[in-house]
């Protein structure tokens, strides 16, 4: 027999895993000798059980730290390194593979093609150009929108699972009770909490060939909701698109955010109420150049403040969705935009407050200023969090997080919770196309 095809692949706990599901768990002709991972805090030192690896890895696979590429590549005599996660510029993308092709492998992308999933169902598919464009508002607004079609919709939500694999494998989530067995962390919580609370069932977790089953034995209709900016798993049926002016050029810069423009069917322009012209002008070139055929619908992020009136001439603290400051490198979201339109009277910046974890993050993110990322992705990292806000001076704290955080840490100051949804400036090309897809 031939000998078999060593490989890496690289990731952050999820493309990864869903990658070596679908493609080389049962590719006689692979080994994979370990993941590496990145972006998530403390997912790498475990293993990838064998209970999802296979009959072909009865001891799992190593998941190591991505800084010791070289070194897994040397000890390993590997042949092959396949880069599978998201939101990187495509300089990072590169540099990866000078990497492996120093140490002596080959490097490769997977077409996302091969990794989609086909569906008994119609798929909706909502992704991104880059972390924080707005595909969530933009999930519930489709979500809306089937729910006024008389339509039973199950939500497949991108992976993030960062506790025990073996307890993830396919988790299904129908009250907010839910979250809470599962022992979600503040990061699976921004996503799943609205859709439950919207009354959807909602599916996550590792293996998505059995997510998606069992989202179709549910359900009339499958909505993929994205995460970071990352392919869709399952083969569409309609593909959204959301891109940010806030981040103009980004559409053509970043992977696989352009590959998710090229393949849009919708692409969603969206948070125009708060972008500068030339900035909106730039995004909508770019898209129309490399995708003259997708509908361009542009749209508002507007933003209600639950109480507006405890901002206007306080100090105060912002508190934005993590993930979307950190990788997605925003300076600001939507909790920063209602500090300036209400009123605050200083902006503080946490960052000589920071606890724990928390002081890492803002070394290692160090675009961030005066926003507060609200990283949870375990026990201690939320005791930081709720350390760092207790120790900042301000009168009044500003929550911009897709979920009621008061609710999982306690935040001792006054405090206002801000959310935001999807306003398009053309009502109809939403509805007009589900309707389409589910006739």
């Amino acid at each position: 027999m031939a000998e078999k095809t060593k490989m890496i692949i690289m990731g952050a706990a999820g493309r990864d895993f869903h990658d070596f599901n679908v493609v080389w768990k049962n590719d006689p002709t692979v080994e994979v000798v370990a993941f590496t991972a990145t972006q998530i805090p403390d997912i790498d030192g475990r293993r990838y059980p064998p209970e999802l690896a296979g009959p072909d890895y009865p001891n799992g696979i190593p998941i190591e730290a991505e800084d010791e590429l070289e070194t897994l590549i040397r000890e390993h005599h590997v042949d092959l390194v396949t880069l599978a996660y998201s939101d990187l510029p495509y300089a990072y993308v590169m540099s990866q593979a000078s990497r492996v092709h120093a140490a002596g492998a080959d490097f490769t992308l997977l077409d996302p093609h091969r990794t989609m999933l086909q569906s008994s169902k119609p798929v909706i598919t909502v992704c991104a150009v880059r972390t924080g464009c707005g595909k969530s508002q933009t999930s519930r607004r489709v979500l809306e929108i089937l729910k006024g079609l008389g339509k039973k919709v199950a939500v497949c939500r991108h992976p993030m699972p960062y506790g025990d694999l073996t307890r993830q494998i396919c988790q299904r989530f129908a009250t907010l009770e839910d979250m809470d067995k599962h022992e979600c962390t503040i990061e699976e919580r921004e996503e799943y909490e609205p859709h439950i609370a919207a009354g959807s069932i909602l599916c996550a977790g590792v293996d998505y060939e059995k997510i998606l089953r069992a989202a179709e034995a549910e359900a009339d209709v499958v909505l993929w909701d994205g995460g970071n900016n990352d392919t869709s798993f399952f083969k569409a049926d309609l593909y959204i698109t959301v891109a940010d002016p806030h981040r103009a050029g980004h559409e053509l810069n970043y992977y696989p955010g352009e590959t998710n423009v090229r393949l849009a069917d919708i692409i969603v322009l969206n948070k125009v109420d708060t972008a500068d012209a030339k900035d909106i002008a730039i995004v909508e070139a770019n898209c129309k150049r490399i995708n003259p055929r997708a509908t361009l619908l542009k749209a508002d992020s507007p933003c209600t403040v639950e109480n507006p009136d405890i901002i206007k001439g306080k100090k105060v603290l912002v508190v934005e969705d993590g993930p979307t400051l950190t990788h997605g490198e925003m300076r600001y979201g939507a909790g920063h935009v209602a500090a300036r339109n209400n009123g605050a009277a200083q902006i503080v910046d946490p960052r000589p407050y920071a606890q724990g974890s928390i002081k890492g993050v803002f070394e290692k993110y160090n675009h961030m200023t005066d926003i507060l990322p609200a990283m949870g992705y375990g026990e201690q990292q939320m005791k930081d969090l709720q350390g760092t806000i207790a120790k900042v001076p301000c009168d009044v704290v500003i929550v911009g997080t897709p979920i009621d955080l008061a609710k999982l840490i306690e935040i001792k100051q006054p405090h206002t919770r801000v959310t935001y949804e999807l306003a398009e400036h053309d009502k109809e090309v939403l509805p007009n196309a589900i309707k389409k897809v589910v006739a």
